[in-house]
């Protein structure tokens, strides 16, 4: 069973820039899709980006421009680079593989805080 581990979140003043990694234990990215939700407090969870195996992209409005997702297979990790950070960014940030949401495996969560 694949597991994924996030890591790089953290405290970063606005205007501040992450990345995120998301390390599997098989490769799974080259053949799932995968990506990371966010949920702040009091929130629903909301897909931010998604990468699917071929390298197509999809995101979130609200972190067009400022994020990117992004791969690389022989690490079996997905990558979300984070520029200009907003304190809105403030959450839990979590990886997934697989494109359908009832099958999906989850990461643990990395929190993410925004904030001067």
């Amino acid at each position: 069973q694949v597991q994924l581990v996030e890591s790089g979140g953290g405290l970063v003043q606005p205007g501040g820039s992450l990345r995120l990694s998301c390390a599997a234990s098989i490769n799974i990215f080259s053949i799932k899709a995968g990506g990371w939700y966010r949920q702040a407090p009091g929130k629903e969870r909301e897909l931010v980006a998604a990468i699917a195996p071929g390298g197509s992209t999809n995101y979130a409005d609200s972190v067009k421009g400022r994020f990117t997702i992004s791969r690389d297979n022989a690490k079996n990790t997905v990558y979300l680079q984070m520029d200009s950070l907003k304190p809105e960014d403030t959450a839990v940030y979590y990886c997934y593989a697989g494109a359908i949401p009832s099958s999906r495996t989850w990461g643990q969560g990395t929190q993410v805080t925004v904030s001067s």
